[in-house]
């Protein structure tokens, strides 16, 4: 947590919240959390008893519902924004562009030692972001700036066990224009964030539940669709198979969608 406060701090832009919700840890968190809350004035500390069957999204949900913000962002604790002016970039942006409702940018990847794996930098325009919608998660959800009150609007994220951020940007999209910016915006941590093994059969089921919902509003279903069963049948594949195809996989897809 300590890269990430700190990555808040040194943000040009200083007129912020962060809101850090807290799923009934076990560990010091709830006395360290508490603590910064009473010494910092921008910081509030949500401690929120544990949620069953509706993954991550009603927490997000709880954050999105007591923001005082215009816009969201959000960001996981072992990932950190490493751009000083993310958010200032994407207000303004914002600001200044309403027709549009998500703005987000690129990665860089690391390992569990921080050493750098690759960078990736999504589709760019709302054009290309339209065209590539279904075949992958438009945006890294970490790298995010959008609308607090078209998301509440639309009913938050839906909840579901997995890419609820992917489900809402398809969602926010029929409301208004999107958009990526060419800056790596947050390094983000793949031994937190990627699925286990045993998560990734839910996760590519959901996905193509998830591109069935919204295949009406955005082009190239049926080839998307293809994509993402193939997907969803590596998952079926033995252990000790998906571990050598793993990076290669991850590599591939955020490269090219």
């Amino acid at each position: 947590m300590k890269e990430q406060l700190k990555a808040f701090f040194e943000q040009s832009f200083t007129d912020w919240e962060l809101i850090i919700i807290d799923d009934a840890s076990t560990d010091d968190t709830q006395e360290r959390m508490s603590e910064l809350d009473s010494r910092e004035e921008k910081i509030r500390y949500m401690r929120i008893p544990r949620i069953t069957n509706k993954g991550i999204s009603e927490y997000l949900n709880i954050g999105l519902r007591n923001a005082k913000g215009k816009y969201i962002a959000r960001i996981d604790d072992d990932d950190y924004w490493c751009h000083k002016d993310k958010l200032k970039l994407q207000v303004e942006f914002l600001d200044n562009n309403p027709e549009y409702v998500v703005v987000g940018g690129g990665v860089i990847l690391v390992d569990g030692n921080g050493d750098e794996l690759f960078r990736y930098l999504k589709k760019e325009t709302d054009e290309e972001i339209r065209s590539f919608a279904l075949f992958s998660n438009p945006f890294t959800h970490a790298t995010v700036l959008f609308k607090k009150d078209l998301a509440l609007e639309l009913g938050g994220y839906k909840c579901i066990q997995h890419v609820e951020d992917m489900e809402l940007w398809l969602r926010m999209g029929k409301h208004g224009k999107l958009y990526n910016m060419k800056e790596y915006f947050i390094t983000y941590m793949t031994a937190g964030q990627n699925k286990s093994f045993t998560h990734q059969k839910e996760n590519s089921r959901t996905v193509l539940e998830v591109i069935k919902m919204h295949k009406d509003y955005y082009p190239n279903f049926k080839k998307a669709y293809l994509l993402n069963y193939t997907q969803y049948s590596y998952s079926f594949l033995p252990v000790f198979i998906k571990k050598n195809l793993q990076s290669f996989m991850y590599y591939f897809k955020r490269k090219n969608f």
